[in-house]
């Protein structure tokens, strides 16, 4: 007996439909990681752009900020809760492991059926969360995705590492994908690059910790030069190729919102793809830090809440991070 499957109405295209952020409440200056570490406020501003960053509270868990940044996605989309099929959350910094913080969101959003569940690409988590979350609706999976971008960075660094400690920061920022009549989300062009996994990387595992109390608590590393130097280089062509899968040019962009990991990073890479003047570029890193997997959507609510990107305007997104992992497409901004 031969039978077929039955196959859904699907969408031309999917969309980012609204965007959201929220910013923990204590904003910690350059002086204050000085306290920690043997540096200067004016040497960490010169080697990464930050000024200051946030860190969260401890009523400000990871499932709080995520799922108020995935609240106000949702007000400026105009999507119920209840409409959403799948709550995808992008994080690096979930120490409790399980249950997911998709989960966690799902409960303080009052998401009763959706599916939910947390994607582990470290800083370009977000960029592989979108790629999914298009993916899911243009194949008649899910019809809204909300996808959260979430960490509190603060709980897996050493504040006395100086390598580390003027870096991150904490936060959350969201979207909801959902169906569109035109293409409004490109294709993703993401990859690996295993040889470099040790160049972000804890100091120790958790079960070194658990079987030696004495160990201090697992904080992670950084190889700055080494992933300086292989973001500089290496991410301008993923860029490049992005733009050519998404059929347009620099020229065609309004924004450009790339990770924010350090601002010479994006300022090379802007060299390197010779972004035209009147392409918006995010630096959100000057007053937020590197908050890993949730940098592209807060920098991306920050330049749509400037009004200095026209609604529609299309966007150039790259993330990038421990793994050493990488995904970049071309939106259309909501």
């Amino acid at each position: 007996m031969s039978g077929r499957i039955k196959t859904l109405n699907r969408p031309a295209g999917s969309r980012i439909l609204g965007v959201g952020a929220y910013r923990p409440m204590r904003v910690v200056s350059n002086s204050e990681i000085c306290e920690q570490i043997e540096s200067t406020p004016e040497w960490i501003e010169s080697r990464s752009g930050i000024q200051s960053r946030r860190f969260a509270a401890a009523e400000e868990s990871l499932g709080a900020m995520a799922a108020t940044a995935g609240g106000k996605a949702l007000a400026s989309a105009g999507v119920e809760i209840a409409d959403v099929g799948c709550i995808l959350v992008a994080t690096m910094s979930h120490v409790t492991q399980s249950p997911s913080v998709a989960t966690d969101v799902a409960g303080r959003l009052g998401a009763e059926n959706s599916a939910a569940f947390d994607i582990a690409a470290a800083c370009a988590g977000f960029c592989h969360a979108l790629a999914v979350a298009s993916d899911m609706v243009l194949a008649g999976s899910a019809r809204y995705v909300l996808v959260i971008g979430a960490e509190r960075m603060s709980d897996i660094i050493d504040p006395h590492d100086r390598g580390t400690a003027f870096v991150f920061g904490d936060g959350a920022g969201a979207i909801v994908v959902g169906p569109s009549e035109t293409a409004a989300i490109g294709p993703v062009v993401w990859g690996s690059d295993p040889s470099g996994r040790d160049a972000i990387a804890h100091d120790h595992s958790y079960l070194d910790w658990r079987d030696n109390p004495r160990l201090p608590w697992p904080t992670m590393r950084m190889a700055g030069q080494r992933v300086y130097r292989w973001a500089s280089w290496q991410m301008a062509p993923v860029a490049r190729r992005a733009l050519e899968v998404a059929g347009i040019t620099a020229n065609d962009l309004a924004a450009f919102i790339p990770h924010q990991a350090n601002v010479r990073i994006i300022n090379m890479i802007c060299k390197v793809l010779d972004l035209p003047e009147t392409v918006v570029v995010a630096r959100d890193i000057a007053t937020d830090g590197n908050t890993s997997g949730a940098s592209i959507p807060m920098a991306m609510d920050r330049v749509l809440a400037s009004g200095e990107v026209p609604s529609g305007g299309l966007a150039l997104l790259i993330g990038f991070g421990a793994g050493l992992v990488y995904a970049a497409q071309v939106v259309q901004l909501p």
